[in-house]
């Protein structure tokens, strides 16, 4: 099975086992399906990789850093629950799952799995979104908006789009739903790797909010912005950051 397939495949899965979850603990507290979703879908993540691909190290927000990770060629990179608080609340689905592979300094392979969307969003062959209105739309936190998005907004003469997770917000660029991600207040290596793997897939720009390259598997996996948006606009939102 090539890594892209394997990829989709672990996402798909564990997004099934996490919907499994959410019917048993329907009546559980949010706080009660929150930790049960993070552990099982970490732990089928881990056993999953440990039998397809064992030589290769992995980085999971829900384990303990190996560093050993920074030794090898081959680290995947993986949320086994992306968006926890939508994923607690049953009538939700931008929650997400990210299984991405970085090889010798590079995203090669990724998946971000949709599961209350029966989506997955897999490399290598991913369509770009279908054209954009007229006012780009910037997708955003429903609680919590980035003063950067709001600055995007303005320039642009765009209009905000709530959502909840990272990956269903790249997602819904990809789609063609939004068209702007842009994120600058705090996230991981995890947060962004499987996303951007596929947004790269489908044409988008994906970029540091200064313009520079996202770099993954580094002693330190904190990487708190990210832009994703259609090419055509990258200029003008990387222009509206600084």
């Amino acid at each position: 099975m090539s890594d892209h397939d394997l990829a989709a495949k672990l996402a798909t899965q564990a997004g099934e086992l996490l919907l499994d979850v959410r019917v048993e603990l329907a009546d559980a507290s949010g706080a009660e399906r929150k930790a049960a979703g993070d552990k099982r879908s970490h732990e089928y993540l881990m056993e999953a990789l440990a039998a397809a691909r064992p030589e290769d190290a992995v980085l999971s927000e829900e384990g303990a850093d190996d560093p050993i990770r920074l030794r090898s060629r081959r680290v995947w990179i993986v949320d086994p629950l992306d968006g926890t608080r939508e994923f607690s609340e049953l009538d939700r689905d931008d929650w997400a799952v990210h299984v991405a592979l970085w090889e010798d300094g590079e995203l090669i392979a990724g998946a971000v799995a949709l599961p209350a969307q029966g989506v997955t969003l897999a490399t290598p062959a991913v369509s770009p979104p279908p054209a954009a209105p007229s006012a780009p739309r910037i997708v955003v936190s429903r609680t919590r908006p980035p003063a950067v998005a709001l600055q995007v907004r303005d320039a642009l003469g765009g209009v905000l789009v709530e959502m909840g997770s990272a990956g269903a917000k790249v997602a819904a660029v990809i789609q063609g739903r939004a068209d702007v991600y842009v994120h600058a207040g705090g996230q991981y290596e995890w947060d962004s790797a499987a996303p951007v793997a596929v947004a790269r897939a489908a044409g988008l720009h994906t970029s540091r909010i200064d313009g520079s390259p996202l770099q993954y598997n580094r002693p330190d996996p904190l990487l708190p912005d990210v832009v994703v948006c259609r090419p055509e606009l990258a200029e003008a939102v990387l222009a509206a950051t600084q």
